[in-house]
């Protein structure tokens, strides 16, 4: 009689039961947890590499734009400002900061700086040809 009531009662149980436990809600939370710890890094370096891209982007606009500058200068780069970069076809990349720190007659040096990744600075140097990472 005894087991038969038990069995009565476990159905009832069980048919009264609707939702999850609390032990299945916590094992879900803590995987979701995981899967967003490995996920935002894995965002935000992406977003950082983006910036990046922009910035060699530009530096390869600003290069093209310096060489016809220098075509319509009998060869120098003497005197290259942005402004006269603009107007020899150098299309800015927002949020891209491009500075010429130097134009001699034979070379130039660009700065570039991306306005949401603070930390580096790009150098172009035309003499090497080289793009160095600062910071």
């Amino acid at each position: 009689m005894i087991a038969t009531l038990n069995n009565a009662l476990a159905k009832k149980r069980d048919e009264n039961e609707k939702g999850f436990t609390l032990i299945e809600l916590l094992v879900v939370i803590l995987i979701i947890g995981v899967l967003a710890a490995i996920a935002i890094p894995a965002f935000l370096n992406q977003r950082q590499g983006a910036w990046e891209s922009q910035v060699k982007s530009d530096i390869a606009n600003a290069v093209i734009a310096a060489e016809s500058y220098a075509v319509t200068n009998n060869g120098s780069y003497d005197g290259m400002t942005l402004d006269k970069l603009v107007a020899a076809g150098y299309n800015k990349t927002p949020d891209v900061t491009l500075t010429v720190t130097s134009a001699t007659a034979s070379e130039f040096v660009f700065s570039v700086k991306h306005v949401q990744y603070t930390a580096p600075t790009w150098t172009f140097t035309h003499s090497t040809g080289k793009t160095e990472k600062v910071g």
